[in-house]
């Protein structure tokens, strides 16, 4: 039986106080829900820490709201207008790359109430059909489709006949014939025109802009093709070309071409009626086509070769639910971590949100980044369908009811690290959908011993210490930081990271750097930073890409010729492998991950310098954070170490090195040409966490902790301990003007 629950999401995740907040919600565990505004304090449920803390914050839209069901419609399409264009006899057409088996997957389709026409896949075979009130004619092909393989498919109708082709293409050159069937049809069809027309996808029905679709079809499509002509079979292979036979063009209803405006939603009709379309659902561009040769990998500099487009059955990008709350925030809102608390029943909800200062708002001397890029990375990944989770976790793995949830909705949408349901990588994450790992509370299944914590919860306990020491901070997120980059820096003494930083845009890169080297100082609180090269939407809001390209830990595989960006056609992977390491940003690279135990870290003879001398002040003893709430360290989950090979500034200072990792924290794949028995610790030496110091020339300063879990340990012992000293120490350092020297500079 499905579990009642109360989900939604807001259209903003960041914005000025004062501002507007819509907020989508989803109820089906009561008949209303109560709204109320809180500001996040601390998100993690461990009672062993600070425990979780908000408050709320009176506000005009606190109260009781009706509650419904709202579904999400998952499944990309292209959508195209053809008001008004009618046809009797007519030929559709394009070449597919099918890449799963099963049920009714449309390839092209014109559905309304007087007159329809379908060309699709039935469990693996081609079929033609059209239908209007007078009846229906369906006709299917005579072989099976092989799945992630070429085929030129067709439907024509025209002199009482219905005709399906299918023609598959052959690596070797060899050729194979082409397969056709035909029937009569004794019925007169016609078009029905006002309906769209829809490519991998059948149209159930529109309402405003709101299109509810089914049938959709998992696979490439490339040169989709519509004529007012039963075509012959000669004339079907002319118009399979690049352009448009002029014997045909009076014929010719819509000619798409996938290869233009592949960092858009705009799909382009070449023909002379201008019927040009839109994707729905982003579904993947920058994929290879039917003619890609292998001689060129990036798609800029042969897009022709890049015409196909990868539809899945359940991708998303904007859920699409109607507004429940339209919310006007306070306007004396301090910046911070704040959310919507919806409560239905015994089930409650946080929708997480960040409120920035205004440009003339007086900067506090210290601004927080929200890792939101991450949080989307990572949005609703879960065990369930994760094959090596208990592998990664050295242990069973325990599902809650977000991780049940999760599982009993695909169509809120997968993680980056999730596949398709037809095997092929997720390489878009939108915002715009219940996100159930990005709340306040929210438990994951992954790790022990308090190891679980990840992402949001875990950042929350930066802002808590702050809280704790009474810290004044700014609060912005990646979006801002990639949208506005060193200009929205450079107002603030001191910048600091969340736990896990680990995706960034080229624009958030050049951003922090240019602010150090400037004479900024960044803390880094957490590991496994700046490691993938993502892209963000150049017109969509909210939404990321990455390309899983190796080396990497990576759960899937950038097919051949797609390793760069459709969104900016730039390269994906890791910055690492295009000449920008984490070390070189941050002083440390990731090296390694386990999820069972964290451990502690030994102070540094290097550690001892003048130089360093005020990170250490009222430190006693060599070992530190041999306690936390994150697998009883502070060194651990997913760890940096630090390389001068790497970019690691020569003059960097080692504070500290971990110790005593367990053998499930393993080398990563990047550190390996080749696999050898020592990869796990102890017996790997570079698998440690080091915690690092460095100037740069302008004045300013790097801090990193190089660990995920050195957050957890702050709260620890009432936030006196040896972890809290050290990064109060740095920070109130990094908030006195006076300039750092390099070495060389002394």
């Amino acid at each position: 039986m499905p579990l009642p629950y109360i989900t939604g999401y807001t259209d903003h995740v960041s914005l000025l106080r004062g501002g507007r907040l819509k907020i989508m919600a989803s109820c089906t565990s009561a008949d209303q829900f109560e709204a109320a505004l809180v500001r996040v304090r601390c998100g993690d449920l461990n009672p062993e820490g600070p425990g979780f803390s908000e408050t709320v914050i009176p506000s005009k839209f606190d109260g009781s709201y009706p509650a419904r069901e709202q579904i999400a419609n998952a499944g990309s399409s292209v959508l195209i207008d053809m008001a008004e264009c009618e046809f009797i006899d007519f030929t559709a057409m394009a070449h597919i790359w099918p890449t799963s088996h099963g049920g009714e997957q449309v390839i092209l389709s014109r559905t309304g109430p007087d007159g329809a026409f379908r060309l699709f896949l039935s469990d693996s075979y081609l079929v033609a059909e059209i239908t209007d009130s007078g009846g229906t004619a369906r006709l299917a092909g005579r072989m099976p489709l092989v799945t992630r393989q070429w085929h030129l498919v067709a439907m024509t109708f025209g002199g009482g006949k219905l005709t399906v082709t299918q023609e598959p293409y052959s690596r070797s050159g060899a050729g194979e014939r082409p397969i056709m069937a035909e029937c009569p049809v004794d019925f007169d069809w016609t078009c029905d025109t006002t309906a769209p027309l829809l490519i991998a996808a059948r149209r159930i029905s529109t309402e405003g802009e709101k299109l509810r679709t089914d049938c959709h079809f998992n696979g490439k499509i490339e040169k989709p093709r519509l004529a007012r002509k039963a075509l012959t079979r000669l004339e079907i292979e002319t118009l399979r070309q690049a352009a448009i036979p002029p014997d045909l063009n009076d014929e010719v209803i819509g000619f798409w071409d996938f290869s233009r405006e592949i960092d858009s939603e705009i799909v382009r009709d070449l023909s002379r009626n201008g019927h040009h379309g839109k994707t729905v659902n982003l579904p993947a561009r920058a994929m290879t086509g039917s003619n890609w040769t292998g001689e060129e990998v990036k798609w800029a500099a042969a897009p022709e070769q890049y015409g196909a487009i990868h539809f899945h059955d359940d991708d998303i990008y904007d859920a699409g639910w109607d507004t429940d709350i339209d919310a006007q925030l306070p306007d004396d809102l301090p910046s911070g971590a704040y959310a919507i608390r919806l409560t239905a029943g015994n089930k409650v909800e946080r929708l997480p949100f960040f409120v920035r200062p205004r440009p003339t708002d007086k900067p506090a001397p210290l601004l927080y980044i929200a890792s939101t890029a991450t949080y989307w990375a990572y949005a609703n990944l879960n065990p369930v369908p994760f094959p090596i989770a208990e592998l990664l976790s050295s242990r069973l793995i325990i599902l809650h009811e977000a991780n049940r949830l999760i599982d009993e909705h695909p169509e809120w949408g997968p993680s980056l690290y999730d596949i398709h349901s037809d095997g092929s990588g997720v390489c878009y994450s939108s915002r715009f959908r219940p996100i159930l790992n990005f709340r306040p509370g929210y438990i994951s299944s992954f790790g022990a011993n308090g190891s679980n914590l990840r992402e949001y919860n875990a950042d929350t306990h930066i802002l808590d210490w702050l809280e704790a020491t009474g810290q004044d901070y700014d609060v912005v997120t990646d979006e801002d930081l990639h949208r506005e980059g060193y200009p929205l820096l450079a107002r603030y003494s001191a910048i600091m990271t969340g736990t896990h930083p680990e995706y960034f845009s080229a624009e958030m890169w050049d951003g922090v750097k240019s602010y150090t080297d400037g004479g900024g100082r960044m803390m880094v609180m957490g590991g496994n930073g700046f490691y993938w090269r993502i892209a963000f939407h150049p017109r969509l809001r909210g939404v990321i890409e990455v390309r899983r390209s190796g080396p990497a830990i990576r759960t899937w595989e950038t097919q051949p010729g797609e390793e760069y960006h459709a969104f900016d056609g730039k390269l994906g992977g890791l910055w690492r492998a295009q000449g920008k390491p984490p070390q070189s940003i941050g002083g440390v690279g990731f090296i390694s991950e386990g999820f069972d135990l964290s451990t502690g870290y030994r102070r540094t003879d290097a550690g001892r310098g003048r130089r360093t001398a005020f990170i250490f002040d009222g430190v006693e003893g060599d070992w530190i954070g041999g306690f936390g709430l994150q697998g009883g360290g502070a060194a651990g989950v997913e760890i940096d170490h630090a390389d001068t090979a790497l970019g690691t500034p020569t003059h960097t200072v080692i504070l500290a090195s971990s110790e005593g990792h367990t053998e499930a924290y393993r080398l990563v794949n990047e550190e390996m040409s080749i696999t050898v028995p020592t990869v796990t610790a102890p017996a790997e030496a570079r698998i440690a966490a080091d915690m690092v110091f460095f100037e740069t020339r302008g004045g300013g300063a790097v801090f990193n902790t190089g660990s995920i879990a050195w957050a957890g340990s702050l709260s620890h012992d009432d936030y006196t301990n040896n972890v809290s000293q050290i990064s109060w120490n740095v920070l109130r350092r990094f908030l006195d003007p006076a300039p750092f020297q390099t070495p060389q500079e002394d």
